[in-house]
């Protein structure tokens, strides 16, 4: 079973343990802090076409997510929107939100995670999410996607 760890984790202490880990297969991902108020990780999936998930620290926990697609480009969002609450397990171990990135209402796909949980499971947590935004846009031509 895996342990916890006794000091919460930082998202430059996740950066550091990923990019030195074994566990991270070659060429797997690039690693970069974005600095603000609060620093993000941003991990680009690059055997997942390239796709940039985002990994903050808060209290006592770590958050994962991506974003999807505006949801002005989704063919009948209300219907869309029922569908994912309805739905939620399609995509295992993630939850469907919607943030506003620009002013514009994305819909964004996240996990949770303890903070005192182990490199190994925020690595899982990774390789999840990306493979659930993957399936997650096979949802969206399900429902159709209107043209831009």
């Amino acid at each position: 079973m895996d342990a916890v760890i006794e000091t919460a984790w930082t998202v430059p202490a996740i950066k550091a343990a990923l990019e030195a880990s074994e566990l991270v297969r070659e060429g797997e991902m690039t690693l970069r802090v974005l600095e603000g108020a609060d620093p993000v990780l941003l991990a680009t999936m690059h055997e997942y076409g390239d796709l940039p998930i985002y990994l903050s620290v808060g209290g006592s926990q770590i958050v994962a997510s991506v974003l999807l697609w505006p949801v002005a480009e989704q063919k009948d969002a209300a219907r869309f929107n029922e569908f994912l609450l309805k739905a939620q397990r399609v995509v295992p171990l993630s939850n469907f939100a919607i943030t506003t990135v620009s002013g514009e209402d994305v819909y964004e796909l996240m996990g949770e995670l303890s903070c005192k949980t182990t490199l190994q499971t925020i690595l899982i947590e990774l390789r999840t999410l990306a493979e659930n935004a993957i399936d997650a846009s096979s949802l969206r031509e399900t429902f159709g996607a209107e043209a831009a």
